[in-house]
């Protein structure tokens, strides 16, 4: 059964993946202003599926985020809209400056840092977002290479167990991108899915979207009422 509830506003959070050129400030509106990957495609089936419903959904990523960039801005792009359901996915730039400028540390976003602040905005949501806030959704980062020996993905492996373990002890619904990706990868070559294994194709977003929707109950042999 659906999670969400009449009138519900879903708003989701993240990086490039998210944002997807989605409009400014806030990702909500006509002519792609949600942007046009996951999110796009998670809004388009709510809507089509449940129109009676009147589900609300805004994008608030911000491409090239981190969690410590998040944190920054946490209460106009979370607390201000109170949202009914927040989606959050982070961590993929938090690991990938690791690798692609491995000198500038600073730009490193380290384990420890990155679960202690998840966590941080976690419960500052949970505290401030009371009663409004029905639900959280913790969606893992993802590297589509299918060679989990990879170091890049091995560390984002890592990292999704932090979201993973988050998940569980704050009774938030689980969505693993990666292991939505394995499945998909055993067919087919990753550049099919994303040139660099990090900005999915359109197909690549569907894959994130149907992981989605499948958390949250989403029922597609539903016919509008």
């Amino acid at each position: 059964m659906l999670q969400f509830e009449k009138n519900d506003k879903l708003v989701f959070i993240g990086d490039s993946i998210t944002d997807c050129n989605r409009a400014r400030p806030v990702g909500e509106g006509l002519f792609d202003a949600i942007g046009k990957g996951y999110v796009g495609l998670v809004e388009a089936l709510l809507t089509s599926t449940y129109p009676e419903l009147g589900i609300r959904v805004v994008n608030m990523g911000t491409s090239g985020h981190r969690v410590r960039d998040l944190k920054e801005r946490w209460q106009t792009d979370v607390i201000d809209l109170k949202p009914d359901w927040l989606a959050i996915m982070i961590g993929t730039n938090d690991i990938w400056r690791q690798y692609d400028v491995p000198t500038m540390t600073e730009n490193h976003v380290y384990i420890e840092e990155y679960e202690a602040t998840l966590e941080e905005l976690i419960l500052q949501t949970i505290l401030q977002s009371k009663p409004k806030l029905k639900g959280l959704v913790l969606m893992t980062p993802f590297f589509i290479e299918p060679n989990k020996a990879d170091r890049m993905r091995a560390t984002m492996d890592q990292y999704g167990e932090v979201v993973k373990r988050l998940a569980a002890k704050h009774g938030a619904i689980l969505v693993d991108t990666q292991a939505a990706f394995d499945k998909v990868l055993k067919h087919l070559y990753s550049a099919t899915l994303a040139w660099d294994r990090v900005h999915p194709t359109q197909a690549g977003h569907a894959i994130i979207a149907r992981s989605f929707l499948k958390s949250v109950g989403f029922d597609y042999t539903k016919d509008p009422e």
